[in-house]
């Protein structure tokens, strides 16, 4: 058993000291990928819960760069230290509180004291605060301190208590540490000799609305900070009179209140500026290391770029997704943006370019309606292991759940990214072929002011990579003005079929154009081969046999057998008490199962020999999976649906029964949450060593369950214990390891290879060609480090590198 699908953006990601590698948190482990691939290269396994915090611990000097060394902080109470380039864990402190936030501003300003001793390294967390009962209590928050070098929290220090944990912000400098709490932000000094019994100096500043973002300046005092409705206030001589004693002498402020612009009661500032750009609440800000620049980001999908002492901007736009963290590495051409879609971009600066994304399985979507609130929002390719997962910005994404990494995406619509509630096209449904060659989406172009409502199928043809998909076909209004339920796809020939609430389905044939001369394939188009309905019902789903030779669809509740090629009726079966949801073919045994969803739910088992009822269980299901083979399937079945004031519908718990269709005892039961939303399938794996080929042969198939938060776990339905699924999984990553590289091209790349083999008609065969020189020192000169990185990068890579103690 393995999963994937975690979150990439639950929290900032770090940079290694050599940029080569980013730290993300993913659930309860820490992934680190390498930033010139993209891909997962190691795992810092170890922690109990989710993973909050990942702070790299920096290089006193460049020769010290390759140190390779993390803390960790989780909601299991643990502070962790981590060798990430073995991986080993070093070390654990066990605080006992959930920790929401972790910095460790002693890391930014490492001092010694008059012994030449380095003093202890102290950490200050956000934990969940705790009930007279002795209780936690996540509605309440506490800063504490802890003492990293003695592994112990700090005794009667606790810096703020707030409604609820939250984020820290603290100074590129390591100097001061904030947090902001509604309309105002709190600010502390570190004293710059930090001990278990300092005093901290503190200071407050107010606002007329919600903060959601702040950060300091590098090296002078100035605070930014976003609000809700968009704006970014910018103080300056911020904590002058606190931080620094500077009075007159007869006790009043150096500076009046006319003197102040901008600021607000008595907050010690000399002046406040706002700038307005952003169209709701600001995610993100950061100062560049100069302090030159301040970056903000959005809702919008757009980086803005600020020239501090202007308020020039500048923009990176049309990334595609809210933003959320914006991370600059300590090479400073390289930073990274996170964003609400589960994407991570890496940024050539100060060009902004995007050089490549870290993407992770997309969130799901709220603004699709998936089969008008029936059936799942993934889809599975079963023979590839690949699952198609609609997305934000109208956008299917294809995942490989062996390889956990995105494969490719789709546009579906060409729309730009929208921040806002007017939303005028939603993806409701996507299908594909048993052989993945096919894929079907339907869409909606929702009405404005109650006309203009317009439903459109699309056939798409897969390229010879498997991997890209070329629009086929577009059938405006398929069922007439009526939605789409389902679309099914036959394994045998090219057919489908698609069932509309309005009372009739529709099977549709793809049709080959050949060219006269050569006989091949030019074009290739969809067409409607017959029309079916049943009593005028509303045909509310559909599946093919493994055959092909019958179609079976739902009306509303009953289920009508057809001939798809002759588009007979064969027969009618059932009555069930709701509207049937949900039906497939069982393998290529002669059951049926099929469910339906209300106050009278039900699962049944269907003979297709007899035309009757072989069992039936009371179950709310949310998904059905059939094997391809034999006569097993699985149901994913609500124990507890989430209330419908929940407004993220994935609080549901579940359980996955895996049945034999002839006997309604349940072979296994795993329970499992954020069952609602969630989807199931059987999937065929590729097996690359012999322990898998053995495992393989001995199962036949694995079974794929992804929840309603888009997380996954494949498992072995006949060799897996039964219970509580556990999210946990151990790869190899041995091969996506780089190769180091010394010397010129540690710094500036291989040399291209040019072959000894002259040309008689050279007349000087040894001098490489004006051709090649260009090739080798092309590039303008201000996309060059500077000099003095390149001395200790060259001088470094020329040393061999030892391993042992220096006396």
């Amino acid at each position: 058993m393995f999963t994937g699908g975690k979150s990439f953006v639950s929290s900032p990601p770090a940079f290694s000291n050599d940029a080569k590698r980013l730290l993300v948190c993913t659930g309860n482990t820490v992934s680190v990928f390498s930033t010139s691939t993209g891909l997962q290269t190691c795992e810092l396994e170890g922690h109990e819960a989710q993973v909050t915090s990942v702070i790299v611990v920096p290089a006193s000097n460049p020769a010290s760069r390759v140190l390779c060394y993390c803390w960790t902080a989780a909601l299991d109470g643990k502070i962790k230290y981590w060798d990430f380039s073995a991986p080993e864990l070093m070390r654990t402190i066990d605080i006992k509180f959930p920790i929401h936030y972790m910095v460790i501003p002693s890391l930014l300003s490492q001092t010694t004291d008059n012994n030449g001793k380095l003093p202890d390294n102290f950490a200050y967390v956000y934990t969940e605060g705790v009930k007279q009962d002795g209780q936690l209590n996540s509605s309440g928050g506490h800063i504490r301190k802890c003492n990293l070098t003695k592994s112990r929290l700090v005794g009667g220090v606790t810096l703020a208590e707030a409604q609820k944990p939250g984020s820290i912000t603290v100074s590129p400098s390591g100097k001061y540490i904030g947090i902001y709490e509604k309309r105002k932000l709190r600010i502390w000094e570190i004293p710059a000799k930090d001990n278990e019994n300092v005093h901290y100096k503190k200071i407050r500043l107010h606002h007329t609305k919600s903060f959601t973002a702040m950060a300091f300046h590098p090296t002078e005092r100035v605070v930014a900070a976003g609000d809700v409705t968009g704006r970014i206030l910018i103080w300056r001589g911020v904590g002058r009179v606190t931080f620094s004693n500077s009075k007159l002498s007869n006790g009043r402020l150096s500076k009046d209140a006319e003197d102040k612009p901008g600021v607000r009661d008595e907050d010690d500032a000399d002046s406040c500026t706002t700038w307005h750009w952003h169209s709701s609440q600001v995610n993100l800000l950061f100062f560049s290391s100069d302090g030159a620049y301040l970056y903000s980001g959005g809702r919008e999908g757009v980086l803005v770029v600020w020239q501090l002492d202007t308020g020039k901007k500048k923009f990176l736009p049309r990334i595609g997704s809210p933003l959320l963290y914006f991370i600059n590495s300590p090479d400073p051409t390289l930073s990274s943006i996170s964003c609400a879609d589960n994407q991570i971009q890496l940024l050539r600066m100060p060009s902004m370019e995007i050089l490549r994304s870290i993407s992770g399985i997309k969130v799901p979507s709220s603004h699709m309606d998936m089969y008008e609130g029936f059936g799942s929002a993934v889809v599975f390719n079963p023979t590839a292991g690949l699952i198609a997962v609609p997305a934000e910005n109208y956008r299917v994404q294809f995942y490989s759940l062996f390889d956990d990494r995105e494969i490719s995406e789709v546009q579906i619509c060409e729309r730009n990214h929208q921040p806002g509630d007017g939303i005028t096209v939603k993806v409701n449904l996507v299908a594909l072929s048993c052989d993945g060659s096919t894929m079907s989406t339907v869409e909606t172009r929702l009405p404005e002011e109650g006309i203009g409502s317009l439903v459109t199928l699309k056939f798409w043809a897969c390229g010879s990579q498997k991997k890209q998909f070329s629009l086929s076909t577009v059938i405006y209004e398929p069922h007439r003005d009526a939605g789409i339920s389902s679309i099914a796809f036959r394994s045998t020939g090219h057919m489908a079929v698609s069932s509309s609430y309005g009372g009739d389905f529709k099977v549709w044939v793809r049709r080959d154009e050949l060219s006269h001369k050569d006989e091949t394939v030019q074009s290739t188009g969809w067409i409607c081969h017959a029309v079916g309905s049943y009593k005028k019902k509303p045909m509310t789903a559909a599946a093919f046999s493994s055959d092909g030779s019958v179609l079976a669809v739902a009306a509303d509740k009953v289920i009508t057998l057809w001939d798809p090629d002759r588009n007979t009726l064969l027969a009618v079966i059932g009555d069930s008490l709701e509207t049937i949801t949900n039906i497939a073919f069982v393998g290529k045994s002669e059951y049926l199962v099929s469910s339906s969803r209300g106050s009278n739910p039900q699962l049944t088992v269907w003979s297709m020999s007899k035309l009757c009822t072989t069992w039936s269980y009371r179950l709310d299901t949310e998904a059905i999976a059939c094997s391809m083979d034999n006569s097993t399937f699985s149901v994913l079945a609500l124990t507890k649906r989430s209330g419908s004031n929940d407004s993220t519908l994935q609080c549901a718990e579940g359980a996955i029964l895996l049945f034999n269709a002839e006997k309604p005892v349940p072979l296994s039961v795993w329970f499992v949450s954020k069952a609602q939303g969630g989807g199931l399938s059987f999937v065929q794996s590729s097996p690359q060593s012999e322990d898998e080929v053995a495992d393989r042969e001995a199962t036949g198939e694995l079974l794929a369950y992804v929840n309603g938060s888009h997380e996954y776990v494949v498992l072995n339905p006949h060799g897996e214990q039964p219970g509580r699924l556990s999210i946990s999984r151990q790869r190899d990553f041995s091969n996506l390891e780089e190769t180091e590289n010394h010397g010129y091209a540690s710094l500036y790349g291989e040399l291209p290879e040019f072959s000894m083999k002259t040309d008689e008609k050279t007349p000087f065969p040894s001098m490489p060609s004006e051709k090649t020189l260009k090739s080798i020192f092309s590039g303008p000169s201000h996309s060059l480090p500077p000099l003095s990185k390149l001395c200790s990068d060259f001088l470094e890579s020329l040393l061999e590198r030892r391993s042992g103690v220096v006396e």
